[in-house]
């Protein structure tokens, strides 16, 4: 059961890190292939999302990813800006990212992308290194939580993906805003580096 369990998280992970980039004709071509293998692992949480996928066009997907993603931030999809905003030590938590990438043995292509840049690292738990990978979704499962939330509040079929990516880490996903802020007060302080900048502001108050 184990073993069927980190498959599951691979192929939820990977499907995600697809349907989370910028949709595009070879995006619509995978749908068949992704569909495929969530079926395959009994994964049905991304099935509503997929079936909203085929059913507009190209340009209509492209439109709405602008709206959702790049013009607004209460969707970063990017997980250390939502713990350091554009702060100075944002740099070396980037770094830390690079460095996690660098150890794996494989060469990461960031295509331009900032290296915390959520698909990419969903791909890096998902093929490169399982083991590093989770352990970048666990430090900033507080980030991805938040994002979910937002996707929420704002009715996009996008909450159905990072919410089964929420899915595949240890417990139940927090119910609000004031119980993300729990899990970081929570935790313990060398399993959430850089999580103490969320106290700065409102937490997910990025707008």
């Amino acid at each position: 059961m184990r073993g069927l369990d980190r498959l599951d998280h691979r192929v939820t992970r990977q499907a995600a890190s697809y349907l989370l980039a910028y949709p595009d004709q070879a995006l619509l071509g995978r749908v068949p292939t992704i569909r495929a293998a969530l079926a395959e692992q009994r994964v049905t949480s991304m099935d509503a999302f997929l079936d909203d996928l085929e059913s507009r066009s190209l340009r209509e997907l492209e439109r709405r990813y602008v709206d959702v993603f790049d013009l607004s931030k209460r969707h970063a999809l990017y997980l250390s800006y939502w713990t350091d905003g554009d702060t100075r030590r944002r740099g070396e938590v980037l770094a830390g990212f690079k460095a996690a990438y660098r150890a794996c043995g494989f060469v990461v292509d960031t295509s331009g992308e900032l290296p915390d840049y959520l698909p990419m690292v969903l791909e890096f738990a998902a093929v490169a290194d399982p083991v590093a990978g989770e352990t970048l979704l666990r430090e900033y499962r507080p980030s991805l939580e938040l994002l979910r939330i937002g996707l929420e509040e704002d009715r996009t079929p996008y909450a159905d993906v990072v919410a089964a990516v929420c899915a595949t880490l240890p417990g139940p996903s927090p119910k609000d805003r004031a119980a993300v802020q729990a899990m970081v007060d929570s935790a313990p302080p060398t399993e959430t580096v850089g999580l103490e900048l969320v106290q700065l502001g409102p937490i997910g108050g990025y707008r």
